[in-house]
């Protein structure tokens, strides 16, 4: 399947909002392939034997964003950054679920690259992430949303700079700054 023009996809996006239901059955073939997408690349970095698989969370993601019933959709990169905020909170809750199921809790594994978000030891839990990410929201909410949008939501620094009214070297230096951050509080015994 081939992906349709940025304009397509933003006529469907105004249609949904419109609420044209016959909307939301053109949005999810447009879609679902990049959801299922970024899922998947979530998923990749986990455990092995991780219960929750891309299909279920591409689905979970879709449903939650279609639901949403006072959003007014600009974009392409309005929704996919809408995205990154479900995938994360889908994450962070299937987490806490399975470490309030079981004594102590597992660990969820993550992978994150430098390219997409500050490197992290293998073992270090989605939960760990989502508490720092609260308390960088608090100090500067744009590096946290910054880091939602390139590592939950996979997007590029020019689409994070259309969401966020940036610049794409703010983008840049923003994006640097936030790692940086999240590498101390992350790795808090480690010295730079």
């Amino acid at each position: 399947m081939t992906t349709p023009p940025q304009q397509d996809l933003t006529a469907v996006l105004q249609a949904v909002s419109a609420g044209d239901a016959s909307a939301i059955d053109q949005l999810v073939v447009i879609v679902y392939d990049e959801l299922r997408r970024l899922a998947d690349h979530h998923l990749k970095s986990e455990r092995p034997d991780h219960t929750l698989q891309a299909t279920a969370l591409a689905h979970e993601a879709y449903l939650r964003l279609i639901d949403q019933r006072r959003v007014q959709w600009r974009d392409r990169a309005h929704f996919f950054g809408a995205a990154a905020n479900v995938i994360r909170r889908i994450l962070v809750d299937h987490a806490r679920g399975k470490k309030r199921a079981k004594r102590g809790g597992g660990r969820v594994r993550l992978s994150l690259d430098d390219e997409q978000a500050p490197a992290l030891p293998l073992d270090d839990d989605l939960v760990v992430l989502d508490d720092a990410l609260q308390r960088l929201a608090q100090l500067n909410e744009r590096h946290a949303r910054l880091v939602e949008l390139r590592f939950f939501g996979g997007l590029s620094a020019a689409e994070c700079a259309a969401i966020l009214d940036i610049s794409e070297r703010t983008v840049h230096d923003d994006w640097r700054m936030a790692r940086a951050w999240l590498r101390r509080a992350l790795r808090p015994d480690e010295s730079d």
